[in-house]
């Protein structure tokens, strides 16, 4: 009995690869038990372990027949794991396509889409004259504004923007704030501007906007009710009448290069 406790306890020294080797398991059992949680495959997975364990209890029984038959069980079982749940296991590979270490090399492409969905809802909602703010967080985070309205966690879409500002909807009074191209919130309040400087001509929707860019670093667009207008406030200013390509070109310096590392040029701003 000593000697067994011996060399139990004996165990070649822990190396960095080892540490690292633990690690990586760790994180896909973590990331496979959150991706399972919720589905059929949880199901599956107690079955699974079901059957490993009275393996395991066959062969120290033992129960030979058991045995036979779960050795010339599993083959077919996992064919027919594949066929039945083929759809989970293509959400899977989706979900690990989508982890950060993949996310940094399609980052310019989604910032590009991002920007390309905020155009056209802001292009839309110029058009049909309807009233909309929508606050694009950058290094500053606004968790306070978007504690302050509805949480959304909605991935951004341009029909979603032009729906959460249609007239007609309970969430159309107040801002939408975007975090890491995604919806965060929607009727957020947001603080007005104090600044006697801002021009008599702006309303409520563009004093928010001012407001919110004095306190953060935040890029705020705003279209006009009533004319329509788009415009774009940053670090306390505001530009107005931006055309579609100038909001896509602003944008692009403010998001783009910023996350490049250079400097973001947004272009004039005034009161």
């Amino acid at each position: 009995m000593p000697e067994y406790l011996t060399m139990l306890l004996r165990r070649p020294p822990v190396g960095w690869w080892d540490i690292l080797d633990i690690a990586i398991v760790s994180i896909l059992i973590y990331e496979f038990l959150k991706l399972i949680r919720g589905t059929r495959a949880v199901q599956m997975a107690v079955g699974s372990l079901f059957i490993v364990g009275l393996f395991y209890v066959s062969r120290l029984a033992p129960l030979q027949t058991v045995n036979w038959m779960i050795r010339n069980m599993l083959v077919y079982v996992a064919f027919a794991a594949i066929v039945i749940f083929q759809s989970d296991i293509r959400r899977a590979l989706a979900h690990f396509g989508q982890a950060p270490f993949f996310r940094y090399f399609n980052r310019q492409e989604a910032a590009d889409e991002t920007i390309e969905e905020i155009v056209v809802a802001a292009t839309m909602l110029a058009t049909q004259r309807v009233g909309a703010i929508i606050v694009v967080e950058r290094e500053i985070g606004l968790r306070n504004y978007i504690e302050s309205g509805i949480p959304l966690d909605a991935r951004l879409t341009y029909d979603l923007i032009v729906t959460i500002f249609h007239p007609g909807s309970p969430l159309h009074d107040g801002a939408a704030i975007l975090q890491e191209n995604r919806v965060a919130a929607a009727a957020c309040f947001l603080p007005l501007t104090v600044n006697p400087k801002v021009s008599r001509e702006l309303g409520t929707r563009h004093r928010a906007a001012i407001g919110l860019t004095e306190e953060s670093d935040a890029a705020a667009i705003v279209v006009s009710e009533e004319t329509g207008q788009i415009s774009l406030a940053l670090d306390g200013g505001i530009e107005r009448g931006l055309t579609p390509d100038d909001l896509r070109d602003r944008l692009r310096a403010l998001v783009i290069l910023r996350r490049s590392g250079r400097s973001a040029a947004a272009g004039a701003y005034d009161v």
